[in-house]
């Protein structure tokens, strides 16, 4: 509801600029009052206030995609050298362009909202979801081939239900994803991985993308 309000004190308030030819003083919007009630003036002042912030567990939800889609340029860079698939071959460019603009979103995102950036990833560091093992990734690097797309595609699509699990996680937690920008972004991120999980399964299903 707090949400909707915004929006619509944020249309009213643009409306208002539009026409003023400057900016306005005093009331810019009417907060609609209760059923028989009347309403009240609401100042830009009280449209800042009103707007969502951004939340510790979004800033968290930044942090951990950053090393995490940082593992998948790290996979993507094997493809290469290693597969035997042109389609292979291609998704891992799309996937390596995808996720390295967004990491550079992300960073842009932190920065602006004066948000220091992660700590570069190590072997210590809490695993998070779908994310491979060491061990894994030496299995993924030694594999060429056929072998290659297969366990690439397997662990590719772990990896991004592994993002995907962490979108919904954030916003399951009260008061995260407000802020416009992250629930755009969390968004895009759960829509656009999806999409490539179904188009990964597709490959498995037709030979790993001979």
């Amino acid at each position: 509801m707090k949400i909707r309000l915004v929006r619509t004190l944020l249309a009213f308030s643009a409306l208002g600029a539009g026409c003023g030819g400057g900016a306005m003083e005093g009331p810019v919007a009417v907060r609609p009052g209760a059923p028989g009630g009347t309403g009240s003036a609401v100042t830009a002042s009280d449209l800042a206030a009103l707007r969502p912030v951004h939340t510790d567990a979004d800033v968290h939800f930044m942090h951990m995609m950053i090393p995490h889609h940082a593992q998948a340029l790290e996979i993507t860079a094997l493809a290469a050298s290693r597969a035997a698939g042109d389609a292979v071959r291609q998704m891992a460019l799309r996937m390596e362009i995808s996720q390295r603009d967004e990491i550079a979103w992300i960073e842009r995102w932190l920065r602006t909202r004066g948000e220091p950036l992660p700590e570069a990833h190590h072997a210590g560091m809490m695993p998070m979801p779908g994310m491979l093992t060491p061990e894994e990734m030496d299995i993924l690097g030694a594999a060429r081939g056929e072998d290659f797309d297969r366990i690439f595609l397997e662990s590719m699509i772990r990896h991004h239900l592994g993002a995907v699990s962490m979108v919904q996680q954030l916003f399951a937690t009260s008061g995260a994803g407000q802020d416009s920008e992250v629930f755009q972004f969390a968004n895009d991120v759960e829509t656009d991985q999806m999409i490539e999980i179904d188009r990964m399964g597709a490959l498995l299903q037709t030979g790993a993308g001979r």
